[in-house]
């Protein structure tokens, strides 16, 4: 029975928003305006309904007229472009709202639909506030003319109390009904909008702190997370500079896309081993910076040989060729007394310091 109603509400929604593309301004719109002509016509049709017992064939009369009017206008929806649409609906309401008061007079609430549009032009016609404005000015002395003309004038087709609360009550359900639907229509695309904005705005910023090359972070945000360690937690850590041995002949041996796969497959053994607890980035070429928080140096050493191992372990296959890379490591514990930058100056020696020593190696002093 769920999937019943389901598949019946997805049915209602896909003939709502046919013939509307995703992410069009014009989109919401024209689904707004829809789901306002199925409320009317609902109105209308309700009406007739009503007054066919009562005998009142003036009342029906209108209610079958402006049944057809705005279900013709509902059918046009599909076949029209969205401005024709809304000058459309705009014209028809306030042609019906003159013509009903006009007939039956000011008690029925007719007049309170120009709000609807009023709430409608705001919504929907962006960026246009001169023209929102002149239209708002245009429909507040409508009103205002309307309710001098017509407040006092006896109608043309005199009602009873009743039938006056009557229209009244539904009149006032239909506004009730066509306002939510507009707020609910656009306060959803605001939000899907806001959404998207915020996804893309995370997206940008995962980029501008990415390498694009590995995946792992770059150095700008080495340095920001640094410093965040440092001055906003003052959290004690330890820091490794690490170098591919003899990068380059691997470049100009077998080519640099040669090269970016080692690299890649290289940033693979990185984020592993930094997932749970760690930091991982490319510092610049070949060089990585390892970072592992509230790490004392002895025992980051530790996590850095099985790192090495892993990275002596890869095979990086080059047609039928296989070729095996090391890396050395040059680790540094960070007293907080001491600035980041001069941690990282001393890991960096240090890891000159291994290379200058036969490489492959992890060089740490107490």
């Amino acid at each position: 029975m769920k999937a019943f109603f389901k598949n019946i509400f997805h049915g209602i929604s896909d003939f709502i928003g046919k013939g509307t593309k995703t992410g069009d301004e014009s989109r919401t719109l024209i689904i707004a305006v829809r789901l306002m002509l199925i409320s009317i016509i609902s109105y209308f049709a309700l009406s007739g309904i009503f007054y066919i017992p009562q005998r009142n064939f003036l009342i029906f009369l209108f209610c079958v007229v402006f049944l057809a009017l705005f279900s013709g206008l509902f059918i046009m929806s599909y076949h029209c472009k969205p401005k024709v649409l809304f000058y459309v609906f705009n014209i028809e309401i306030i042609a019906w709202i003159y013509i009903i008061i006009y007939s039956f007079g000011w008690n029925i609430g007719v007049q309170h639909f120009l709000a609807v549009l009023l709430i409608l032009c705001y919504f929907s016609c962006y960026n246009q506030y001169r023209w929102k404005i002149k239209y708002a000015a245009f429909l507040c002395t409508l009103r205002i003319w309307l309710f001098y003309a017509y407040h006092d004038k006896v109608p043309a087709c005199q009602l009873e109390v009743s039938q006056e609360n009557i229209l009244q009550v539904i009149n006032t359900v239909t506004i009730f009904l066509c306002i939510s639907m507009i707020a609910a229509v656009f306060s959803n695309d605001s939000q899907e909008f806001e959404n998207r904005m915020v996804i893309y705005a995370l997206k940008l910023q995962e980029e501008a702190y990415t390498d694009t090359l590995t995946g792992l972070y770059n150095r700008r945000k080495a340095l920001e997370y640094m410093d965040y360690l440092t001055k906003e937690q003052n959290k004690g850590f330890s820091l490794c500079i690490c170098d591919i041995d003899l990068f380059k002949k691997v470049n100009d041996t077998y080519g640099h896309d040669f090269g970016d796969e080692v690299l890649k497959e290289i940033a693979k053994v990185f984020k592993e081993e930094t997932k749970n607890k760690g930091f991982a980035a490319r510092w610049g070429g070949e060089e990585f910076l390892l970072l592992f928080p509230e790490c004392s140096g002895k025992d980051a050493y530790i996590r850095l040989l099985n790192i090495r191992d892993r990275v002596k372990a890869l095979k990086i296959k080059k047609e039928d060729t296989v070729v095996s890379v090391t890396m050395t490591f040059g680790l540094a514990e960070h007293i907080t007394r001491n600035s980041f930058e001069a941690t990282i100056k001393e890991a960096d020696k240090r890891m000159y310091f291994g290379k200058e020593n036969g490489r492959d190696r992890i060089v740490f002093n107490d």
